[in-house]
């Protein structure tokens, strides 16, 4: 059975161990590996995740089948009524199984809560989880290139779900 748990900072580790399950897996034939370090330094480095979550106003949700660990996500407000999806990530053999869908519509709920019109997210051009949001309604808003220092580069999406 799923189940969704807020996050706090004493979830910091157990964050960390699944985005270093995930993401070689999610990236390795995206981006290179050298960017995928860079990447994980700076957005889930013990220091970034705590400040994402006390001072960013991020809320991250862990995703537990039963009682193990399998996903999780971060949103947050980024104006009036339009919310951003900044994290969803799943372990590449829970995929397939509902786990985004049950994710997104948890987090629509709770947004809604706000008022929330919008909800938006950035997806890399070439990751396949770009069919699925687009499978469960998002469309692409615009493309756009973020530069992230140190010579690299998030070639990505802007996708967005309008909300009733």
């Amino acid at each position: 059975m799923l189940t969704v748990k807020k996050a706090s900072v004493k979830d910091i580790e157990l964050i960390r161990q699944l985005t270093f399950s995930i993401w070689p897996d999610t990236y390795s034939n995206i981006i290179s590996k050298e960017q995928i370090d860079y990447m994980l330094d700076m957005m889930y480095s013990p220091a970034s995740l705590q400040k994402q979550l006390t001072e960013d106003d991020c809320t991250f949700i862990i995703t537990y089948d039963d009682d193990k660990p399998v996903a999780f996500a971060s949103y947050n407000e980024i104006e009036l009524q339009v919310w951003k999806l900044n994290k969803l990530y799943i372990l590449s053999n829970q995929q397939g199984k509902g786990i985004g869908r049950y994710m997104i519509n948890y987090i629509v709920t709770e947004i809604q809560k706000q008022d929330a019109k919008t909800l938006q997210l950035q997806v890399n051009k070439q990751n396949p989880a770009k069919y699925f949001y687009e499978k469960i309604g998002f469309t692409v808003a615009k493309d756009f290139v973020f530069d992230i220092g140190n010579g690299f580069v998030m070639d990505d999406y802007i996708m967005e779900l309008v909300l009733n």
